[in-house]
């Protein structure tokens, strides 16, 4: 396992930071893979520079699947983040059992639970990515120990119906200090908002827009090495 692999991996970067989504299906787009292999796609990922992986093993809504997960960190070598509505600490132990070397916390969900569930999380050797959709919502991850921020461009409570876009990253990211890493989630879709996003923020996490593309790993490639 790959302990804090994530952080370390942007920080160590050379050219954009893009953790890319393994996404096999939207609320709003549906099917994603549309037939196409996952791990061909992992792969082209690899090859395209991703400092990352991530993957929603929610089932409900985005048709994830935790055995899925557990796979995929075993099939590279890249540090791979677990998105899902974490609730339990149980889920925290199981990621780091599986090989993850992140997990996002939602602050909505988790208030004033999330300092100890950022603990909890780094005691069992994982990144931690914590994610703000408001102002309020950042106060409280200011107060935690983790070493990421995440900016989700979308409001979760909508499940991706809405666009969102990378204003919410322009506003908030500029009120976290430096000690944080800051990463800016969803409504990237092209170099204009990649730009955008990576002027105030550290990385960039984008899904939709490459498992909508014909190549993800092409598209990944020109966002990776794009002269901002």
């Amino acid at each position: 396992m790959m302990v804090f692999g994530l952080s370390r991996a942007i920080r160590a970067s050379k050219k954009n930071a893009i953790i890319a989504e393994l996404k096999v299906y939207s609320p709003k787009y549906g099917d994603l893979l549309r037939g196409r292999g996952p791990f061909e796609i992992l792969r082209k990922y690899e090859e395209a520079g991703a400092v990352g992986i991530s993957y929603i093993t929610d089932p409900k809504y985005f048709k994830g699947s935790f055995e899925f997960f557990k796979k995929l960190c075993r099939e590279t070598e890249l540090p791979v983040l677990r998105k899902d509505f974490i609730t339990t600490k149980e889920e925290i132990e199981k990621t780091a059992e599986a090989g993850g070397s992140a997990i996002l916390l939602i602050t909505r969900i988790l208030r004033d639970k999330l300092p100890e569930f950022v603990d909890y999380a780094k005691e069992h050797g994982l990144d931690t990515l914590v994610e703000v959709h408001t102002e309020e919502e950042l106060g409280i991850a200011l107060t935690t120990n983790s070493i990421m921020i995440g900016i989700n461009n979308r409001d979760i409570g909508k499940l991706e119906l809405d666009d969102g876009n990378v204003s919410l990253t322009e506003r908030l990211a500029p009120k976290i200090p430096r000690k944080f890493l800051k990463v800016s989630e969803s409504g990237i879709a092209t170099i204009e908002d990649l730009r955008r996003a990576l002027k105030v923020a550290d990385a960039a996490l984008i899904g939709t827009a490459l498992m909508k593309a014909e190549d993800p790993g092409a598209l990944l490639k020109t966002f990776v090495e794009a002269d901002l």
